[in-house]
Order: C-alpha cells, then structure tokens, then sequence
C-alpha cells in the first residue's frame, strides 16, 4: 500500500511487527512492578521492610541509568530487533530465576538487577520501531501503541499480582510471569524483521554520539527533559507506592490493585486516542500542555478521596492524562531531535524518568506521616511539580515536522 508520500510504501505486517513488540515490552513491565500491589504482603513473606520492597522495583531505574548509553548505542547501531532481543532474553532467564529463587530476597533482588540490565534495551527502542515501519503521519499513533506497552504491563501486574499471590502463593506466582516473558520472547524473535522491503518514509539519521551532542545543545528538548523528569517521575513514584498511597485512608490490597489497574486503563485510553488526535490535527504542544494540566486533579483525588468511587475515578483520570502524554512526547522528541537518532533521545528522556523516580521514591518515603504513614505531604509536592511542568511545556515550540515552524 501507498500511504501517498513519493517514493514510499506502506505494509500490513508493520502491525504483526509492532504488536510482538509491544508483548514483549509490556511484559517487561509486568516484571518491573510485580511486587508494588502487594508491598506489605510480600515484606511479610520475605521478612523484610516496606522500603526493601521498593527497592525491587527502584532497582529498575538505578540500573537504567547505568545501561541507557550502551542499550542506545545498540539500538541505533545493531537495530531494534537485535537490541529488543537481546533484551528480552536476559529478562526471560532472569524472570525464570526471579521465581526459582522466590523465598530468598537478596537473589530475587539479584534476578530483579539482571531483568533491568534488559529492559533498556525493549524500552528504548519504541521509536525506532515507528520510524522503520510507519510512514511519518502515522508515527506517534504507532509510538503510542508501543509506548501502550508501558501501560499494559504495570496494569496486568496490578491486577494479576493480588490475585495470584493470594492464591498461589510467591514462588509460583513469580514462575507464571517468567514463563510469560519467555514465550513473548520466542515470539518476537521469530515474527520480528529489522525493516520493510522498502522505506516506510524519510528516516536519515546521525551517529549515535553526535546526535547525542546536538539534542542536548537544543533548548526545546532541554524544556522536554524537564517535562519528562516530572511527568515519568510522577509515574514511577505513584506507581511504586500505590499501597502505601491509600492503605492508611483504610483501603485495602486488592483495592490498591484496582486503583492501579484503573490508572493504567485511562492511560491505555489516552495512550490510544490523544496521539490520534495529534496526528490528525498535526500539532504536539497542545497535548502536551493539556496532559500536565489534566493531570493534577486526578493526583489530588488518589491523595485524598475517601470513598472508592471518587478514588478509582481519580485514578483513572490521572493515568489518562499523564500516561498520554508519553508517546506524544516521544514522537514530538524524535521530530525536534532530527537528524539524531531515535533511539537516543527516547532514552535520553527515559533516563530523566529513571532519575527522578528514584528521588520521587525516596522524597515521598520520607515525607510521609510518621503518625499513620498518610501521604498528604508528597502528593501536594507532586501536584506543584506538575504544575510547573505544564509552565515549561508552554515555551515548547511546535513541532516542525508538519511545517508548523520554530515558533
């Protein structure tokens, strides 16, 4: 098919290729979060603190902060399918021994370090999937659905990991994941291809490091590093504490798991329908700037409600206009950044998130009640962070793929 730029075809199986993606990436995610749903239950079972079983999940953004370079270097050198496989394979092996090794923290601690050195390497590659297969006017409704995958993931975690830990316990729950990660692993090493027979549409690029040197040299893309070290720190931290959030206001695990799955379910929506929209209306700022503005109401509901109702519909407010945010802001990077490679700027801006989730992480741990544990304190400093975000994100320019301007 000709999707009517000159000298440019289109192929049906671009979807078959995203879509092994997106199970692959979002299963790394289901790996990411597994034990956030049920933090104090799993302190029990391993005899530790709250604060330990964090550090299961904050494991994932120390090391990507250490892998982000080379797992770039990767993407944009060997390609995608190479950086998704090798990726892949680590978190399988180690998903596997995650659940061998269930009853001893510090090897499942081990096994979570060794899911992380492979999760770079999936993660980072979701706009060089779009750029290889999709033509330039469908690239951020195909991040989207990749960046969906960051979505999917924690969203099954926080519904599954309740669910299974209650009834079959840690170890076996964690086998079930592993054995997952390896089957979407076959997966995509069999369905997957670099590229299409023929382009999918301009998509010249830079070395890796050269690249690298420019983007940071731009002012716009500083803006958006900004932006992202709020907004995915927002994420990270919310998400890991989702428990913690709402246990002292009397709710209960599985309600946790709602509220996160909730969460992820408005992000999965606005994952989907607001690259859609930017696409359609060629614009990125506006959607950006509604994101961070929407967001806030949400956060403020999670913090506070008191009845289930005002907190799920918060919740999933929150998720719908944060998590939209992502594929957009991912695209709208590729689109500042260019020539520079994608995979180097989608993981210079996730490395911002990986930072800022381990400070978020920690700031929101200590700035809690020391009376009943409440969060108040930190979803109010939130809440001021994503406002100012949204300041930021009004000095953006727009994107100038669509002939917008500088401007």
């Amino acid at each position: 098919m000709n999707d009517g730029t000159k000298g440019t075809r289109v192929y049906a199986y671009r979807w078959v290729v995203l879509s092994a993606f997106v199970l692959v990436a979002a299963m790394t995610q289901i790996l990411w979060i597994s034990f956030a749903p049920i933090t104090s239950a799993a302190a029990k079972h391993f005899g530790t603190s709250d604060l330990n079983i964090g550090l299961l999940s904050m494991v994932f953004m120390v090391v990507y902060i250490l892998v982000v370079l080379p797992s770039a270097w990767v993407i944009d050198t060997w390609g995608f399918k190479a950086a998704v496989g090798i990726g892949a394979v680590l978190s399988a092996v180690f998903a596997l021994a995650r659940g061998v090794f269930a009853s001893d923290f510090t090897l499942v601690l081990v096994s979570q370090t060794g899911i992380a050195i492979g999760q770079p390497f999936v993660i980072g590659a979701i706009t060089k999937v779009a750029a290889r297969w999709f033509p330039p006017g469908e690239r951020a409704t195909a991040s989207g659905l990749g960046t969906l995958a960051l979505y999917l993931g924690p969203l099954s975690a926080m519904l599954l990991s309740p669910y299974l830990f209650l009834r079959v316990g840690m170890s076996r729950m964690l086998l079930f994941y592993g054995a997952a990660m390896a089957v979407a692993t076959i997966l995509f090493l069999f369905v997957a291809r670099e590229k299409p027979p023929t382009p999918a549409g301009p998509d010249e690029r830079t070395l890796m490091f050269d690249g690298l040197k420019a983007i940071m040299r731009r002012r716009d893309f500083l803006i958006l590093l900004a932006m992202f070290f709020v907004g995915l720190g927002l994420f990270n931290g919310v998400a890991t504490w989702i428990e913690d959030i709402v246990r002292p206001r009397g709710f209960t695990i599985s309600q946790a798991g709602l509220l996160g799955g909730l969460m992820l379910v408005g992000g999965i929506v606005g994952a989907i329908v607001m690259p859609i929209f930017s696409d359609r209306s060629r614009r990125r700022k506006p959607f950006l700037l509604a994101a961070l503005i929407g967001l806030i109401p949400g956060l403020l509901g999670m913090g506070f409600a008191g009845g289930l109702g005002l907190l799920l519909f918060s919740g999933f407010t929150f998720g719908f206009f944060l998590l939209s945010a992502g594929p957009i802001g991912f695209q709208y990077a590729a689109e500042i950044t260019h020539p520079a490679p994608e995979g180097t700027s989608n993981s210079m801006l996730l490395v911002m998130g990986q930072i800022s989730g381990i400070i978020f992480i920690f700031a929101m741990n200590a700035g809690r009640s020391a009376a009943d544990g409440a969060m108040t304190v930190p979803i109010i400093g939130l809440a001021v962070l994503a406002a100012g975000a949204a300041l930021l994100a009004g000095f953006l320019p727009e994107s100038p793929i669509f002939g917008s301007g500088r401007g």
